[in-house]
């Protein structure tokens, strides 16, 4: 919700590249233990922001193990890339992690954006971004048709079922659908149109702030209460220190880890990243969710609940 006296959020986005399944399991556990509202990974099939000649875990499956060790946070890919999946299939692996989980699931759903993973598995990657958001929004169009109604038709121009049932239907009466992405013409038309929460990706709090101008406008469009739409903020990798030097240090041994890391580590004190997530909420954004990729920092992951959740709060 855009509501400023909204409760804030905080969720972890456990990265599943040059780790293990002992330390995702540990790790996920611990969020749990520590009170976060969500859990997240990534869904790929190679690593990015890295090396993509490493490992990497397909992200529904460790969705359903966290399930089984797990019960607080709500479980969703950050986000699910539409090119791998038929929408239909995706509906029903969400509607099975739901069950798993005791209706925690989130269907979080993107365009998708890495072209290695898609040719080395044999995957229609599209011709342009622009055609990839196209089939996105008839994707989920489907998709919201399947869980709203019970089943639906898609509308035939890239997928084509035809009176897909979803049964059995999700514990939640209303399982959340999660949108990724920022662009003006078709990302958040689409969000507008079907979404029940927005991810935008650490952009300056003016540039989000726009790009939430640009939202509501299309809620009006469509005749949507656009504080339907939950504001969600992923503040990328983070590490919580208040020594520098230290700080330092634990990020050249993450790049160590992930080689090849090209995404830069947000770094800071307790305080300092407070505050960043205090600009973002003060234009609607209340769910701040951060990456952590392996090796997992649990000084990050405490502070995090400790010092910024009450702060910005």
């Amino acid at each position: 919700m855009t509501d400023n006296a909204a409760p804030v959020k905080i969720g972890a986005l456990i990265w599943n590249q040059y780790t293990d399944w002992p330390a995702m399991l540990a790790i996920g556990q611990r969020v749990d233990e520590l009170g976060y509202d969500s859990l997240w990974t990534w869904d790929h099939l190679y690593p990015i922001l890295a090396d993509p000649e490493g490992p990497f875990f397909e992200g529904y499956t460790i969705l359903a193990g966290w399930s089984q060790h797990t019960t607080g946070p709500s479980l969703g890919l950050m986000v699910g890339a539409n090119t791998f999946r038929n929408p239909g299939l995706v509906v029903k692996q969400v509607t099975a992690l739901d069950h798993l989980s005791g209706g925690r699931a989130v269907l979080g759903i993107g365009a998708a954006g890495f072209e290695v993973e898609h040719t080395a598995f044999g995957l229609e990657f599209g011709s342009s971004v622009g055609q990839r958001l196209d089939w996105l929004d008839e994707s989920v169009e489907l998709m919201h048709g399947m869980l709203r109604e019970g089943r639906a038709s898609a509308r035939g121009e890239r997928y084509h079922a035809v009176d897909a049932r979803n049964d059995p239907a999700p514990v939640q009466e209303h399982l959340p659908i999660l949108i990724g992405g920022v662009g003006e013409k078709k990302t958040l038309r689409t969000v507008a149109k079907y979404a029940d929460a927005w991810n935008v990706f650490l952009v300056s709090p003016e540039e989000a702030a726009a790009k939430d101008a640009v939202l509501r406008r299309w809620c009006d469009e469509f005749g949507r209460d656009h504080t339907e739409i939950e504001r969600t903020l992923s503040l990328g990798p983070m590490l919580i220190r208040d020594d520098p030097a230290e700080a330092e240090a634990v990020v050249a041994r993450i790049k160590a880890t992930n080689p090849g890391m090209e995404r830069e580590v947000l770094t800071g004190s307790g305080a300092a990243i407070a505050e960043l997530c205090r600009r973002y909420a003060d234009v609607g954004f209340r769910h701040f969710i951060y990456h952590a990729p392996a090796p997992y920092d649990e000084e990050t992951l405490e502070r995090f609940v400790t010092e910024v959740r009450p702060a910005v709060a």
